[in-house]
């Protein structure tokens, strides 16, 4: 996985220790990409800043202004720890807090959660967070708008931007493909992202929204890669296809894709996992 980062690795890494993967200091940089047709610019806002992990304040198509707001990261990120395999967690309460930041990377304020409202890491590794505010607060104090869930399945070879708010850092690159099954120690994911390897996401990034660049929805969340190039262990995922073929790739890095979420998104932004067309798993 982009592991999260604990405190004391987190203060390891600001002394300079040589532990953990390498990272960059945390400014605004872009991992250059060839040249392509962008149709929305690409930044920070709306985009949080976790404890460990990065995520977004996202909204479905059918969210309402006064909805409560809700905050994508990864099911790896939860302050609980790592749901075992076949875990599913549900509307359990959280006061987890998230800096929000504005298209510059800038902190304009801390927003706070009510509860964990749907997360695991079975077929995918998400958590959405329910905040105590509504996107017209949100909007209203900060100026910052939510990003948008694409209700559609990303293409291969669209261009897309990781933006971790974490590291304040924005990574550049293309959908290379899509994988069968995405196999790291316990868990197992399902139709995963396999970036091209401009996207050398790092510790820290888990939870960064995907970003598709001509239309500025997000469609899918940042959550590993394999550093080692060992087979299927923890922090070494492993492609797995129809045919139980393993392919291993050292150095590339992997998204969950969150179309499949919006169908679980009912009026008033709740989860309802038994809605037409959601296949999350349940508890």
């Amino acid at each position: 996985m982009n592991k999260p980062l604990t405190g004391a690795l987190l203060s390891l890494l600001l002394l300079g220790a040589a532990v953990g993967p390498a990272v960059a200091a945390p400014t605004t940089t872009t991992t250059p990409t060839a040249p392509e047709a962008t149709a929305v610019a690409v930044d920070f806002a709306g985009t949080v800043a976790l404890s460990n992990c990065s995520g977004s304040v996202v909204r479905a198509p059918g969210s309402q202004p006064n909805d409560l707001a809700l905050v994508l990261s990864n099911g790896h990120c939860l302050e609980s720890g790592f749901p075992a395999a076949g875990e599913v967690v549900k509307d359990r309460p959280s006061s987890r807090s998230f800096s929000l930041l504005n298209s510059a990377g800038s902190k304009v304020g801390t927003l706070r959660a009510s509860k964990i409202a749907y997360a695991t890491m079975t077929d995918t590794d998400i958590s959405i967070y329910q905040l105590t505010r509504t996107y017209a607060q949100i909007q209203s104090q900060y100026g910052i708008t939510a990003l948008t869930l694409d209700g559609a399945r990303p293409a291969q070879g669209s261009a897309i931007k990781v933006v971790s708010g974490y590291w304040k850092r924005i990574y550049g690159c293309n959908v290379d493909g899509f994988t069968y099954r995405l196999k790291e120690g316990d868990w197992t994911w399902k139709d995963s992202v396999r970036y091209t390897s401009a996207c050398n996401t790092i510790g820290g990034t888990s939870g960064s929204p995907v970003v598709d660049t001509a239309t500025g929805k997000v469609v899918a969340v940042n959550n590993t890669g394999n550093e080692d190039g060992a087979r299927c262990t923890v922090n070494n995922p492993c492609e797995v296809d129809q045919n139980g073929n393993v392919t291993v790739r050292q150095g590339i890095n992997y998204a969950q894709q969150t179309y499949i979420v919006v169908p679980c998104i009912a009026p008033g932004n709740k989860i309802d996992l038994n809605r037409p067309g959601c296949v999350l798993p349940k508890p």
